[in-house]
């Protein structure tokens, strides 16, 4: 077997990016929510993204709250809930599977590969994964939030490896190439592969346009990787 185990990335991978105009839309209405500017808490948010990503706000609630602390608003408990729901809602729609990404992991954890997930997110992924239908296809998931480290550190790929029992040359890891992930990848040892659809435009995701290494379109296409 030339992989021992195959990490995915999550957003844009599996699952599809938030295009502009839909996130745009969702801060709209978390703000909506709060009876707050948008523009205001918009740029806030946007602002926080790290801190979110690599757990320090450990809910959605926790986030917002900072949010208002900043823009100095006392809002009522009953504005805070809903503003969580539409941001929960708003992630468990986002993280239905693109059409084959179920088939692939199914074929490949069906062919004795372990397979991993690194995904950079905020605390509300792992608080739903459980309830997605990706949940018992993974041996192992990283969720940054909650690891406390993001791609492309080095740190949560060998956390990753090691979790699977595995080093990084026997993994394969695929990625849409946002945050420098393949980069991160490569350069720790694991062999990184770009899948991008060629009709998926997104100018959200900030992918690796240098990248030179190996592309590949469909999910498909890995089977001919390994």
């Amino acid at each position: 077997m030339k992989y021992k185990a195959i990490v995915f990335d999550l957003f844009g991978t599996l699952v599809d990016s938030y295009s502009v105009q839909g996130y745009n839309k969702l801060l709209t209405e978390m703000a909506s929510a709060l009876e707050l500017s948008h523009g205001d808490f918009s740029k806030i948010w946007r602002n926080t993204t790290y801190e979110r990503c690599i757990g320090i706000f450990k809910t959605t609630e926790e986030s917002i709250r900072h949010i208002c602390n900043i823009i100095d608003e006392s809002l009522s408990d009953e504005n805070i809930r809903k503003c969580v729901q539409v941001r929960l809602e708003n992630t468990r729609k986002g993280l239905t599977p693109k059409n084959g990404a179920i088939d692939i992991l199914n074929n490949l954890r069906g062919l004795g590969h372990k397979i991993g997930l690194i995904t950079n997110c905020s605390a509300e992924v792992p608080l739903l994964w459980k309830n997605t239908e990706f949940f018992h296809l993974f041996d192992v998931t990283i969720f940054s939030a909650s690891a406390g480290l993001k791609k492309p550190d080095a740190q949560i790929y060998n956390l990753a490896c090691e979790q699977l029992g595995v080093e990084p040359t026997e993994c394969l890891y695929i990625g849409d190439g946002d945050s420098n992930e393949l980069s991160g990848a490569s350069q720790l040892g694991m062999d990184a592969v770009m899948i991008r659809d060629p009709n998926e435009v997104d100018p959200y995701r900030l992918v690796e346009v240098d990248w030179d290494g190996r592309k590949i379109e469909k999910f498909t296409e890995i089977m001919d990787l390994i």
